[in-house]
């Protein structure tokens, strides 16, 4: 539908800007999460859709903010897809990953001539996005130049191509969308007000995967489902599912999405281990137990603190294997990969701890190369 769109430009456009766009489109489907649509059923997801619904055939600026890797992209396509628009281009522009100088002649275009490498005349996103919608991703990284030129767009609707005085009328949906904290911004100085406030006639808030939890389950079915049809399957059982659950996820659903193409690369075709889960996931899940007992202090169910055994239960052996890997690995870091050290901290014999570093590193094959110390 976007390609049909781009090919129906007539008056300027040479194979270079549509080439590049279908280049674009197809980098960004590849850097995207595997999940195309916003899944979930928190009432913070459902609380999303509902104000997508609502602002989709209202054609008003969006605003969507939030952390990376949350999905705000996802946002803004079922925006463009709910809305009158959705026949027309959906052009996404990241304006913090094309330099300053640049962003100009990609937005608005250029003529031939115009500056040194402006070999052909090469129409902006505003162009190949006309009568459909332009996606601003990162637009707090944008210049304080650009801001006054986008500013413009926004209240009179024209624009010129760099190195033309030929003004060009446009009717285009603005959808920004920024991990910034924009009103911090304008305090600074670094974010024009009067944009902000042009930008901000319908904001969306995109929660973090912390503060949704109950929804990683329905991510990963929809995660394992995708990786099903392109590279093979992967089974998730609930322990791992619950060790997850009590991580708290910095990079949102694009780190979800990573560690479960991780899974699959070491399980393909199998069920995922709990030792296979990332450190620091294990860090998240086992530390406050591990920490009362080292300490010989009461047990964590006694004093209120740590884990609970979940209602769907979980495997004992393998939750066990997974607290006594978290409990070599700080023993080999603290005794800097030297084995007959960290075997004393562990109480064992370095025969025995040689044993269960080899039987662990078929689970982890950066655990044996890193600790493997010759100093016992």
């Amino acid at each position: 539908m976007e390609n049909t769109a781009l090919v129906e430009e007539s008056e300027s456009q040479t194979a270079t800007p549509l080439t590049t766009l279908q280049t674009d489109h197809q980098q960004c489907r590849r850097r995207r999460s595997c999940i195309d649509s916003i899944e979930g059923i928190s009432s913070a997801i459902q609380q999303v859709r509902g104000l997508i619904t609502q602002v989709a055939q209202a054609d008003a600026n969006v605003l969507i903010l939030g952390e990376s890797g949350t999905g705000k992209e996802l946002v803004a396509r079922s925006i463009h897809r709910q809305s009158s628009r959705a026949n027309k281009p959906f052009v996404p522009v990241n304006c913090g990953a094309i330099p300053s100088e640049l962003l100009e002649s990609e937005l608005f275009g250029h003529e031939k001539g115009a500056f040194t490498g402006a070999i052909t005349t090469r129409a902006g996103r505003f162009e190949l996005a006309e009568g459909g919608t332009l996606f601003l991703d990162e637009i707090g990284d944008m210049t304080p130049y650009m801001q006054v030129k986008l500013l413009r767009v926004l209240q009179e609707c024209c624009y010129e191509r760099v190195g033309s005085n030929k003004t060009r009328y446009t009717d285009v949906r603005i959808i920004a969308a920024t991990h910034h904290n924009l009103e911090a911004a304008m305090e600074s100085g670094k974010f024009r007000e009067d944009l902000f406030y042009r930008l901000d006639e319908f904001p969306i808030c995109m929660p973090p995967l912390r503060d949704r939890i109950e929804d990683i389950p329905v991510l990963l079915q929809t995660l394992i489902k995708r990786l099903e049809n392109e590279r093979g399957s992967l089974q998730i059982g609930k322990t791992v599912i619950e060790a997850m659950q009590h991580y708290s996820w910095p990079g949102n659903v694009r780190e979800l999405s990573n560690t479960v193409e991780r899974l699959r690369v070491l399980h393909r075709n199998a069920r995922a281990e709990l030792s296979s889960l990332p450190e620091k996931i294990l860090q998240a899940r086992l530390a406050p137990m591990v920490g009362a007992t080292a300490s010989g202090q009461q047990a964590p169910h006694q004093r209120g603190m740590g884990i609970q055994l979940p209602e769907s239960g979980l495997d004992l052996k393998e939750y066990m294997s997974a607290i006594e890997l978290y409990l070599i690995r700080e023993a080999l870091d603290r005794a800097n990969g030297v084995v007959a050290q960290a075997a004393k901290l562990l109480g064992l014999g370095r025969t025995t701890l040689v044993e269960k570093l080899r039987k662990y590193s078929s689970l982890d094959k950066s655990l044996w190369p890193k600790h493997a110390s010759s100093e016992y």
